[in-house]
């Protein structure tokens, strides 16, 4: 069978510059181009096909592309994603609310502190692997929630209200009901979290992560310093959650602890091991399909839900490594059979 994930790699590494450029200009106008496609057979039949666009499908695909540093790139197991979504956001409504700061100064400032916490928290599980590390990252998750569920001075179990829509730009206004200006927006930060991942997995820490997800023991043994990249895996991965967090309220306007539960971070899980772990097409495919498709199938009603399920099983079933699994790199040894 072919993969299709291995031709791709391979056709491009045998492309010139010109015919790579030309390639990423037209998947970024085809990108672009998606709000403007409602009336055709993409249109979902209840929600609004723009709304969908922007959240869950933008939203989830930034968000997996964060995850999948964590455990793509690096193979660490992270329950509670969910919280560093969490922190962005309300970093968002709460300067937002009770400052004069605008989306876009209070977006680094989100960033940073999902970063921070990113940090407290990698510090003392990262020295776990395995099951261990995932029960004290949903373990966090869930105390970020519940931490935002009792403090009224946050909002408490009522939320925040009337979060501020980013400002003006270039004579064009962010309105709630604005949905090509807030996915093109969203876009660009998307194609920034591409650059970024794939700037960082070509140089030092991209080997790194490759060699701790492969091997940890014998990375260790080779010299690779693997508690501080997996720390910079971890604070990068909460940078992405955090960045996503501030884009979503100042979107919806409203937030509340009840959007940021443990099915948020397993949902965006899926995304990337659906789509493909360690891959960055495979985990926005996975992520687009994810959010997209339980709109798509809304008019089922309850029966989406099964519908949905039975999607994942299969092809779960029939792509085990996912749609767009990560290219095999390693190489057999000399004179040793392949399959």
């Amino acid at each position: 069978m072919i993969n299709l994930r291995d031709a791709g790699a391979d056709f491009w590494a045998r492309s010139g510059r010109p015919v790579r450029v030309l390639i990423a200009l037209g998947a970024i106008a085809m990108a672009a181009s998606l709000p403007f496609l409602g009336g055709t057979f993409l249109n979902t039949p209840i929600a609004d096909y723009g709304s969908v666009l922007v959240f869950p499908v933008a939203i989830f695909v930034i968000m997996a592309l964060g995850l999948n540093i964590v455990i793509g790139k690096s193979g660490l197991l992270d329950l509670g994603y969910v919280a560093f979504f969490a922190i962005g956001a309300y970093t968002m409504g709460l300067l937002g609310t009770k400052t004069g700061l605008n989306t876009w100064e209070i977006l680094p400032i989100g960033i940073a502190m999902a970063m921070f916490a990113g940090l407290i928290l990698g510090v003392p599980a990262l020295r776990l692997r395995g099951d261990y590390l995932a029960i004290i990252t949903l373990g966090f998750g869930e105390i970020v929630r519940i931490t935002a569920l009792n403090l009224n001075s946050i909002g408490g179990a009522n939320g925040i209200v009337g979060v501020p829509t980013p400002p003006t730009i270039f004579g064009l206004e962010y309105t709630f009901d604005n949905h090509r200006l807030y996915f093109w927006t969203f876009l660009i930060i998307i194609l920034l979290t591409i650059w970024m991942i794939r700037r960082l997995s070509a140089r030092r820490p991209g080997r790194a992560w490759e060699s701790i997800r492969q091997d940890e023991d014998a990375a260790e043994l080779m010299g690779v310093p693997t508690f501080k990249y997996k720390i910079w895996a971890f604070v990068l991965g909460a940078s992405v959650g955090g960045a996503a967090g501030v884009l979503y309220a100042s979107k919806t306007l409203f937030i509340s602890p009840d959007n940021f539960t443990l099915q948020v971070s397993i949902l965006i899980l899926a995304c990337v091991v659906f789509g493909g772990m360690g891959n960055i097409w495979g985990v926005i495919l996975g992520a687009v399909i994810l959010g997209y498709l339980p709109d798509r199938i809304r008019f089922l009603s309850d029966a989406r839900l099964l519908v949905f399920g039975a999607v994942l099983v299969i092809m779960m079933n029939l792509r085990p490594d996912g749609l767009l699994p990560r290219k095999k790199r390693e190489k057999p040894l000399p004179g040793k059979a392949t399959e």
